[in-house]
């Protein structure tokens, strides 16, 4: 059993369900409205979980109703919130989520507390981070707090998995140097590298440029097409992904990260298994509705 911990985002996450997405100015009638629990830190730290890993929680919630909730369903998860602090005069993060009929969505997300856990309070948790094989990071929450533990990580010899998403122009180099793993999709890999993923030869040419900031292992997932690796060693390859019929993909790469983690050798030996087990999870979550209620458990996945 692997030990994941993840430092990120808390969202309470507000869907609308519509049948067509609104254009500027339009307005439409909506199908379904829910609440359920998300953010990307959440939903793999729920992933991992699920799929076996013994799971820690670094991250912030405000004293609001939303914070409640989430912390409530995390615990249900049986995952240890021990490095989640609640912070006065901040409200917990939320997601608005609209998915249409094709399954694809748009989020807009209120960061609140997500951004305003500290490197201190990041630095409180080093025996969770220590006793970790892995250490996953999103950039949904205060970015400084990640290259805190990120560097303490790399230290005590923890693997470390960053997420680039949502995606920024710039990343610290400082953090990209404690990356042992990066997983971004097509566009988060355009925006990092300048390159337009359009067949092998691209994707190999953007993990090139990853493996030259000293990253060992590179993953782009290519959506429908499944996801693309690269190790620093030369070995490249695709693992495709399952063919299903999606009605929303909302915490589909999240899904995929946090169930691959659960199984992956912290030599990354069985990198190519661990991904097609990450793949057959998310195929999985694009079948159902909401970013923590998709996400499936091992027992579905043997």
């Amino acid at each position: 059993m692997n030990t994941v911990t993840v430092i990120g985002s808390i969202n309470l996450d507000r869907t609308i369900r519509v049948k067509h997405m609104p254009k500027p100015g339009e307005t439409i009638h909506t199908k379904e409205t829910f609440s359920a629990g998300g953010g990307k830190g959440a939903n793999q730290a729920v992933a991992a979980r699920r799929s076996g890993a013994k799971t820690y929680f670094i991250g912030a919630i405000g004293t609001d109703e939303a914070g409640k909730t989430m912390a409530e369903l995390l615990e249900q998860e049986e995952i240890d919130l021990t490095g989640v602090t609640t912070l006065e005069n901040q409200a917990t993060g939320q997601a608005y989520i609209i998915v249409d009929d094709e399954g694809e969505n748009s989020i807009m997300i209120y960061a609140g507390a997500n951004n305003a856990f500290t490197s201190e309070q990041v630095k409180q948790n080093t025996a969770i981070i220590e006793k970790s094989d892995f250490i996953i990071a999103q950039f949904e929450s205060a970015i400084e707090s990640t290259v805190s533990a990120f560097t303490m990580a790399k230290e005590a010899g923890v693997k470390t998995i960053l997420n680039p998403a949502p995606a920024l122009e710039t990343v610290p180099e400082e953090l990209l140097k404690v990356t042992d793993m990066i997983i971004p999709n097509e566009t988060e890999t355009e925006i990092l590298t300048g390159i337009t993923i359009t067949d092998e030869n691209s994707l190999k040419q953007a993990a090139d440029q990853f493996h030259q900031l000293g990253i060992e292992v590179v993953i782009i997932t290519i959506g429908s097409k499944g996801a693309f690796y690269a190790k620093k060693n030369g070995e490249t390859g695709i693992v495709p992904a399952f063919k299903v019929n999606a009605v929303d993909t909302t915490a589909a790469g999240d899904t995929f990260i946090g169930a691959m983690s659960s199984m992956l050798a912290k030599d990354f030996s069985n990198l190519e298994a661990a991904i097609q087990y990450g793949n057959k999870a998310s195929s999985l979550t694009v079948q159902r509705f909401g970013a923590q209620p998709s996400i499936p458990y091992k027992e579905e996945l043997n």
